[in-house]
């Protein structure tokens, strides 16, 4: 492309000018649009999306993952900043949906051995299965298992720091954990499930709910191994 007089530049090359002809001015609109249209397509590739809200198919909402635990208070607080208008209650008699921790893993395993017969490199496992039922027991989402995995190398002089380390690496994996799971509840199959079922039409009467009535009980929070000089998991 080139400059012309005015300041402007033309896709082909010929100076634009505030009487450039109309197929010239469209051309360099075009070039605009395709240029914006290829720089999302990149950013999109790369993985990166605009945060933004995405409302939930229910208005209330309670889960038995343990509110004190790390992940659990991560997955409230992604949920509420996702659907502002479902409230998280702490009484699965009150929730038009449950969102249920099935069963939960943390897990180290030694990757590779150097040559002196220790560890070098420890692979992270976590594994979280949930699923999501409305007040009236309908499936809205069928038992669910999201994996994550990562490899770390290990140093059998630095175990204080290493096991630092693996707590902070598990963390992140839960928050990865914790934005996948939120994604799910607003999938469309979802929407449409919670649609079908009439899930928001569930009419919830504190009234109704016999004295004495309690919670499901909480899952068991997650632990994170440890490891200890030229050892595996214990």
């Amino acid at each position: 492309m080139q400059r012309g007089v005015s300041g402007r530049w033309h896709p082909q090359g010929v100076p634009l000018h505030a009487g450039a002809p109309l197929h010239a001015r469209l051309a360099q609109q075009s070039v605009r649009g395709l240029a914006c249209a290829l720089l999302c397509t990149l950013l999109a590739a790369c993985g990166f999306h605009l945060r933004g809200t995405a409302p939930l198919p229910f208005d209330s909402l309670y889960t038995n993952i343990a509110e004190n635990s790390a992940f659990g208070a991560q997955m409230r607080r992604a949920i509420e900043a996702s659907s502002p208008n479902t409230r998280i209650v702490e009484d699965a008699a009150l929730a038009q949906a449950k969102l249920i921790q099935l069963a939960s893993n943390q897990s180290l395993r030694q990757l590779s051995i150097n040559a002196q017969g220790l560890v070098d490199e420890y692979e992270l496992n976590l594994t979280f299965t949930f699923e999501v039922v409305d007040a009236k027991g309908h499936i809205l989402m069928a038992p669910t298992t999201l994996t994550s995995s990562r490899d770390l190398p290990y140093d059998p002089n630095a175990v204080q720091a290493k096991q630092g380390e693996i707590g902070t690496v598990f963390k992140e994996m839960q928050q990865g954990l914790v934005d996948r799971v939120v994604r799910r509840l607003s999938a469309p199959d979802v929407i449409e499930a919670a649609r079908r079922a009439g899930t928001q039409n569930i009419k919830i009467n504190p009234a109704d709910i016999p004295s004495g009535h309690n919670a499901a009980p909480a899952a068991v929070p997650w632990s994170i191994p440890r490891i200890e000089p030229g050892a595996g998991v214990y």
